[in-house]
């Protein structure tokens, strides 16, 4: 028996069976469900379901996923409106997957509906020059994201009511979408397993007495135990135990039987932050768990499986990508192993059918670890935090092959990082979250990564929600980490960076242009300048760290004048320059007037036309 099913609600609701000829959105999920005639052993391993589909300016094989017992789904969408068609194949054989068909027919949103909710426009793509993010229809995408990595599990408590709820212990997913969506977010960083953390009574930090001290777990803290974080859901644990690790068999499961279950309960928060806006940006794991994959099961076959599950779950669903999440190259295996993972998936299915980006939280960037001419799409760099690292965005904007790029993991507000505190500090270089001090910082990851070459957008994070901290003894409980001010001052960002409307998408990261730009403080967030113009030179937008001497700005026309304007990135707001006007020398130098006052300011130049002779006859400042 098989059902085509389609998925309703602003973009998804509930799967239920519908005529052939009935009329879709574009960009909007369709799920195909189909029951095997037969029982396998395992399923997740042993059958491969797809549907090819075609439709205007289509026509791809479409891979789907096991979801229990004896079925399948194959979900898919509409690229364009218009007739599309599709016919289902598996392998092995089987009268229940293959050979089913059908059509439907799909419509375009009307503009108001695209206003209710602009992921309608559709999946995120590079724009023309290959520097920033756009929709399919052209309109500009702007990362204003926030970092859930355990938004599936139970730590972020579904509700099934409607009901608002307050920030606090009783606060579930819905209330941090809706609290965020206020402040303007469309984006969130997720994990989709942890599969081998519990709290179980061992250390967070398990590894194996063998000679190569392989890594069970280098998990997160749970709080007041020691021990890892629980990372279930209604659904269970990701994959089934026990596993096949001698002496860990309940600590690291069965990596080759996956458990469905777990995965639906994380498909409808999916669909509700797609409904809601947000972009999930999904990771399917963790590296810690790499090196015991690749010990104990086939690598690189097993975990490119389950690479392909999870990009197969969520391709028609609004996403960026990713098959691992590599915060730092220890206890994991290496970048060229995830390659050659990620290279069996291109290889075996190709890429995502309907253009989703593929991106990977990287140390210190994607270029870095995988190269220029890789499998990415949406670079990223992360985890070396401090100002001295924005400028590998600057080495990504300046590859012979650009692609689009941001920062997916910076300087986290009020980051500590407990599990250095037992043996260690914990991190030195931040402050106090919730602190005026700290939303400096912040900020000078916000603005410093952006005009480096981060054109995409920007990632927030925070010490409470990284980590999705809920234990009643945690020092910050993530429902109060959520209200600290520098995450409302994000959408500042937003408000800077389109000042000069879709133009922001031709900047180009120059920080030398402001001179003075630094001082000798490398792992800081005080001192520094960032500069990016125009290829015209109509335009400069700079950023000044607290701490920052009065500048120049070098590399204007000549001679010419300019509207100049401070940018308060605290209240978002703008204020004249001096006397709101400035002008270039006859070697294009414009001085720049005192700072309103001793703290970081951001800054905007747009040329008005050609100086007139100053008094006196002299040319230039």
């Amino acid at each position: 028996m098989w059902t085509a099913a389609c998925l309703f609600s602003p973009l998804i609701v509930a799967a239920f069976a519908v005529p052939a000829s009935a009329a879709v959105h574009v960009w909007e999920k369709q799920e195909l469900t189909f029951q095997s005639a037969r029982s396998f052993a395992n399923a997740y391993a042993d059958v491969t379901v797809w549907v090819d589909l075609t439709g205007p300016n289509f026509n791809k094989r479409v891979y789907g996923f096991w979801d229990g017992e004896q079925t399948f789904r194959v979900r898919v969408l509409p690229t364009e409106p218009g007739t599309w068609t599709w016919r289902s194949g598996s392998n092995p054989p089987d009268q229940g997957l293959a050979g089913k068909s059908g059509t439907f027919t799909a419509v375009a949103w009307s503009e108001e509906d695209k206003e209710k909710n602009p992921l309608r426009r559709g999946f995120l793509r590079p724009t023309a020059n290959h520097h920033a993010l756009e929709q399919a229809d052209g309109t500009p995408f702007f990362v204003i994201g926030d970092t859930w990595y355990a938004v599936g599990t139970n730590r972020f408590k579904w509700y099934d009511d409607d009901q608002e709820r307050p920030m606090g212990p009783t606060a579930g997913f819905k209330d941090y979408v809706r609290y965020r969506k206020a402040q303007g977010y469309n984006w969130v960083n997720v994990i989709a397993a942890f599969p081998n953390w519990m709290t179980d009574g061992a250390p967070w930090n398990v590894v194996m007495n063998d000679p190569d001290r392989t890594t069970i777990r280098s998990a997160w803290l749970e709080f007041g135990t020691g021990s890892a974080k629980n990372m279930d859901n209604e659904g269970g644990r990701p994959f089934f135990f026990p596993g096949k690790v001698p002496g860990y068999e309940n600590m690291f499961p069965d990596m080759d039987k996956l458990n469905p279950k777990y995965f639906q309960f994380i498909d409808r928060k999916i669909d509700y932050l797609n409904d809601q806006g947000f972009v999930p940006f999904i990771e399917v794991s963790r590296r810690d768990a790499s090196l015991i994959w690749k010990k104990y099961y086939q690598w690189p076959d097993s975990y490119s499986r389950f690479i392909q599950y999870v990009w197969t779950r969520y391709q028609a669903n609004n996403t960026v990508l990713s098959p691992i999440h590599l915060d730092i190259i220890s206890q994991s295996v290496s970048p060229d192993d995830f390659n050659q993972a990620i290279q069996v998936v291109m290889d075996k299915y190709g890429p995502p059918p309907f253009g989703t980006l593929l991106s990977a939280n990287a140390n210190p960037s994607t270029l870095e670890n995988w190269g220029d001419d890789s499998w990415v799409t949406l670079h990223q760099t992360g985890n070396m935090r401090e100002h001295n690292n924005y400028w590998y965005l600057t080495e990504i904007f300046n590859q012979p092959h650009p692609k689009p790029a941001l920062n997916g993991e910076p300087y986290y507000s009020g980051y500590v990082d407990a599990r250095g505190l037992n043996g260690g500090r914990g991190y030195q270089f931040g402050a106090p979250g919730g602190t005026e001090k700290d939303d400096q910082f912040v900020r000078s990851s916000m603005y410093g990564n952006f005009l480096s070459g981060g054109l995409s957008g920007h990632v927030y994070g925070a010490e409470g929600i990284w980590g999705a901290d809920i234990e009643p003894v945690a020092p910050i409980k993530m429902w109060d980490a959520f209200q600290w001010n520098s995450a409302a001052q994000m959408r500042h960002l937003r408000t800077f960076a389109l000042s000069i409307g879709k133009r922001y998408q031709e900047l180009v990261p120059i920080a030398d242009l402001v001179s003075p730009n630094k001082n000798p403080e490398l792992r800081a967030y005080e001192g520094w300048a960032y500069c990016a113009r125009t290829p015209d030179r109509n335009i400069f937008l700079a950023y000044f760290e607290k701490g920052c001497p009065r500048s120049q700005i070098r590399g204007a026309k000549l001679n010419g004048s300019y509207r100049a304007e401070w940018f308060d990135p605290r209240k978002g707001t703008w204020l004249d320059a001096g006397t709101g006007t400035v002008r270039s020398s006859v070697i294009g130098v414009i001085m720049l007037p005192d700072f309103p006052e001793s703290i970081d300011w951001g800054l905007r130049l747009t040329y008005t036309g050609p100086a007139p002779p100053p008094q006196g006859g002299r040319r230039g400042n």
